[in-house]
């Protein structure tokens, strides 16, 4: 059983992909996953100061990309806004089945993806019966187009339902398929009011991917207010979510697969690595 490293794909802000794959070789990583997408074209790669991955271009030039550096892309990252009402210009479904496609296409097993925090007065107003309602509605399609492509979608801690063990619960109870599993956040299982220690223990084997996030003190105040966060700005281990208790957790549900660090800036990305290394992962 091995617990695999990776590193978060947007390290540095304003700067290419390529800029961001080479930041992560030269560490000593060989595994990221693709962190930002989005449909059609992306004008800010054009202009050197994005590292969006597109999802209407050709999967194997992003591929090419991360094998000229010796990385493996272990997830696709398609969080979407799931609770409030279906949009053209709402990430969701039609951007998740992309996702799914492009993943498909060259090999990568996990999309990995999640409802967000609603921003309107119908996703701020939804019950918990009405919500999961509307999420297996939203992912639907692409579950059968998952299951069809050989691709798991992994729900990830990040919102209202996500972000408690009993709205996971239900999600999983609601959309019953072996093409749907789970990602561990556990930053922002944290800073939902979730313990992410008692996340794994309930939910175990449907973790197949994780996203590693520590935070600080001054995070408290917003705990059970918010639910998630893009990136940790400390090294894993120095902040007051219980990473090794997370990690044991992991270990003990029999965990063998991609992890990645969602961190900020070279000494806490590199301690983040070494914490996790102490404690038997890889990079």
């Amino acid at each position: 059983m091995t617990i695999k490293i990776g590193c978060f794909a947007l390290v540095d802000p304003f700067s290419t992909l390529d800029h961001q794959l080479d930041r992560i070789r030269d560490w000593g990583f060989r595994f990221a996953d693709v962190t930002d997408t989005s449909d059609g074209a992306v004008l800010g790669n054009h202009f050197g100061f994005s590292a969006v991955a597109s999802l209407d271009a050709n999967p194997f030039d992003l591929n090419r990309m991360f094998e000229e550096r010796g990385l493996t892309i272990t997830s696709y990252c398609a969080h979407a806004d799931l609770l409030d009402p279906a949009a053209p210009w709402r990430y969701g479904t039609g951007e998740i089945i992309k996702a799914i496609r492009a993943a498909a296409a060259i090999g990568v097993r996990h999309v990995v993806t999640t409802e967000g925090e609603p921003v309107t007065e119908f996703g701020r107003g939804l019950e918990l019966r009405e919500a999961i309602l509307v999420l297996k509605e939203k992912l639907w399609e692409p579950v059968r187009i998952a299951e069809d492509h050989g691709v798991k979608i992994l729900f990830e801690p990040h919102g209202p339902i996500s972000g408690t063990i009993d709205g996971t619960t239900a999600l999983l109870e609601a959309i019953d398929s072996p093409a749907f599993g789970l990602n561990l956040d556990t930053g922002n299982c944290w800073l939902a009011g979730t313990d992410p220690v008692e996340y794994t223990r309930t939910f175990g084997s449907k973790i197949e991917h994780v996203h590693w996030k520590d935070l600080g003190a001054e995070w408290e105040a917003k705990r059970g207010q918010i639910f998630g966060c893009g990136m940790a700005d400390i090294a894993l281990g120095t902040g007051v979510v219980d990473i090794e208790g997370s990690f044991r957790a992991l270990e003990a549900a029999g965990f063998d697969g991609f992890t990645t660090l969602e961190v900020g800036g070279d000494e806490a990305v590199l301690g983040s690595a070494a914490f996790l290394e102490a404690l038997g992962a890889t990079r």
